[in-house]
């Protein structure tokens, strides 16, 4: 099934499966029509399906056959998509990618290289000093740091990107989400414990992630803004999405496709996440484990950041497409028109 929360006219937020014509089939409102004593606490929310384990997937792929009826349905165009889990009990957000983690340490080279005076002697330096290649931790677990729960926003929304950055960036990202929690899960039994996948935009604010990243600490204001982390447009059951480790991934920004890769290459799976993250601490339904950036799915990598008003299509097969514009929050705050390196060396 692909899960969706929307609204309509009202607001409210309502738990509804996206069908094959785009319409949203109300599940609240089928299982209360269905005299479902249960109904309340288990359709009430993502949260609360995602709680319900087993029984209410099953519950409300039953509602779906034998209740097809117009009364439970919105039609295409008549609802707004939310996150389809808006405010997620906890956020984990690893680096799982080989490709991305490389390149990404060579686009940090160019950058830094291209405020000096002879930057391709610079860049030779850098390179030569061992700082920008890939920890051999990373290799032996996987790492991950956590997210703003509360930053996470709608497939549609016009995202204002924070007035203290000039460079901004997108990141096309697979996410997880737990389904049944525990404690020391074994990576053979792990995908027991996963609920569904989604698409993930983790927007950084790659000038400010720049001097953060030497404190050794991660991010922290690089992703920490409002509406830093769109999510969407539904989540896709494990059932309905087979293989999560041969899906396409695309990143198109105005119509102009600028990366297309594939999950096959991820180096830390989501089996391996949950092992490493569960080891003596416990998971809870809903948490959401995202993948990292897959390879060649930022702009970072291909020196190519963010303008105003650019409308960013993250699409993974078998999820759909997560749509988002973003603008600046301030006149003064607007970059220059080419965003390349020249943009640093202002």
């Amino acid at each position: 099934m692909k899960l969706i929360t929307y609204y309509c006219g009202n607001g409210e937020n309502r738990l509804g499966v996206l069908c094959a014509d785009g319409a949203a089939f109300d599940l609240l409102a089928a299982a209360e029509a269905a005299g479902l004593p249960e109904a309340n606490t288990m359709f009430g929310s993502m949260l609360m399906l995602i709680e319900a384990g087993n029984t209410g997937l099953d519950t409300a792929r039953s509602l779906l056959k034998d209740m097809p009826s117009s009364s439970y349905r919105e039609t295409a165009g008549a609802y707004a998509l939310r996150a389809p889990l808006p405010v997620p009990p906890q956020m984990r957000d690893f680096m799982a990618f080989e490709q991305h983690v490389l390149q990404g340490y060579e686009a940090s080279i160019k950058m830094r290289a291209s405020r000096a005076k002879n930057p391709t002697e610079e860049a030779r330096r850098l390179r030569a000093s061992g700082n920008f290649e890939v920890p051999k931790a990373w290799y032996k677990q996987p790492l991950y740091y956590k997210c703003n729960r509360f930053a996470v926003t709608d497939p549609e929304k016009e995202i204002v990107w924070p007035a203290y950055s000039k460079l901004m960036d997108y990141e096309l990202e697979l996410a997880c989400i737990i389904g049944t929690g525990g404690k020391d899960i074994q990576k053979e039994n792990a995908r027991k414990h996963v609920f569904g996948f989604t698409v993930f935009n983790d927007l950084s604010a790659r000038d400010a992630q720049a001097p953060e990243m030497q404190g050794s600490l991660g991010p922290a204001k690089a992703k920490d803004f409002d509406d830093a982390n769109p999510m969407g447009p539904c989540i896709v059951t494990v059932d309905e999405i087979g293989d999560p480790y041969n899906l396409t991934m695309t990143a198109t920004v105005n119509g102009e496709k600028r990366s297309t890769s594939n999950s096959n290459s991820i180096y830390h799976t989501f089996e391996a996440m949950i092992e490493h993250v569960s080891q003596s601490e416990t998971l809870y339904p809903g948490e959401i484990f995202g993948s990292g950036t897959v390879g060649d799915g930022c702009g970072l990598e291909a020196m190519r950041f963010l303008e105003d008003g650019d409308v960013i299509e993250l699409e993974i097969e078998k999820i759909g497409i997560l749509r988002n514009k973003v603008s600046c929050s301030r006149k003064d705050s607007i970059p220059a028109p080419s965003r390349t390196l020249d943009t640093l060396k202002a």
